[in-house]
């Protein structure tokens, strides 16, 4: 990675990029239930997705101005690749995410999500013709039957809602297409300001599907009720968390555990996000998962941490949970 090509051996210290890691995943994995209250206060999910983007490309583009900003350069050549990396891989990945927690349980939705990397691993075989080791076809199995375990399919077609489940598999798909983008992105760019520009890309995305001036500013002054006894807070404290405590800090805290873990490791420990979510929402806003779909997350995240390791390519260090 162009930010990170001279590391300093004796500053590599494993288990900080383990705890940043976890530390991340939690953000991240808090900020699921949070946005599920959002969501509910009346928020759409395009309108929640324009604010997020929107205010984490502030944020970004505001501490890059201050700390480095000659990385905030970008050249013509760049503009076509942002533009896809931002609008696919961040505004309709963040945009699926919220329609599948809006239908489903908030650790069911990123169970579905975080199969990203079992696309990937296809996607590099059967299109790039990359050698990919035989644990794929494990990966594959396991997902694909965790999955069925999730659905619990045997209940008349599926306990779950069809779009919640078609947005959470969509969301993955465009969350390989983060990776596989990015992998391109970082060969010339460093992480830090290609993910900046990508929000950027996504908040103006935004703001031309969901204008502004279509918004009641208004919702955001109304307090609602966050299932925390009888406490009531303005919505926009819940929207200010979720950019600030749900996008850029977690993002940050991913970029530094890059300084001390490879990006396969960082990976396979982020897979600790949807584990995390579910026993967030489930103390927090009472979504109680049945056994059959609590082993199936199980086996799913098992082979998401097969295919993580499947192919035998590097693979560019994007931090995996930087979009839910």
């Amino acid at each position: 990675m162009g930010g990170y090509g001279a590391r300093v051996p004796s500053a590599v210290r494993p288990a900080a990029g383990y705890l940043l890691t976890v530390a991340a995943a939690g953000l991240f994995a808090v900020n699921g239930t949070v946005s599920t209250l959002a969501l509910q206060a009346g928020i759409p999910a395009t309108r929640l997705t324009a604010l997020r983007c929107t205010g984490a490309a502030v944020g970004l583009v505001v501490v890059l101005a201050v700390a480095a900003p000659g990385r905030l350069r970008v050249r013509r050549r760049e503009v076509p690749l942002l533009a896809v990396f931002g609008v696919v891989g961040i505004a309709l990945t963040q945009f699926l995410y919220y329609v599948a927690i809006g239908r489903l349980p908030v650790g069911i939705a990123l169970v579905f999500e975080m199969t990203a990397p079992v696309f990937i691993a296809l996607y590099v075989w059967l299109v790039r013709h990359e050698h990919v080791r035989r644990r794929l076809w494990a990966a594959l199995a396991l997902s694909l039957s965790g999955l069925v375990l999730v659905a619990q399919v045997w209940q008349g077609g599926g306990s779950l809602d069809p779009l919640g489940v078609a947005a959470g598999l969509a969301a993955a798909l465009c969350l390989a297409t983060y990776y596989l983008l990015g992998e391109r992105g970082t060969a010339g760019r460093d992480a830090v300001t290609l993910t900046t520009w990508s929000f950027v890309a996504a908040a103006v995305f935004w703001a031309v599907a969901a204008p502004w001036w279509t918004f009641d500013a208004g919702t955001l002054g109304r307090s609602v009720p966050v299932s925390l006894g009888s406490l009531q807070i303005p919505v926009w404290v819940l929207v200010g968390w979720i950019v600030v405590l749900g996008a850029v800090l977690p993002f940050w805290l991913s970029l530094a555990a890059l300084r001390h873990l490879p990006p396969t490791t960082a990976g396979i420990v982020a897979t600790v996000e949807p584990v995390l979510a579910s026993v967030v929402a489930w103390l927090w806003v009472e979504q109680v998962l049945t056994g059959w779909q609590i082993a199936g997350g199980a086996v799913v995240l098992a082979g998401i941490v097969l295919a993580q390791t499947a192919r035998t390519a590097a693979v560019g260090p994007l931090p995996e949970a930087s979009l839910t």
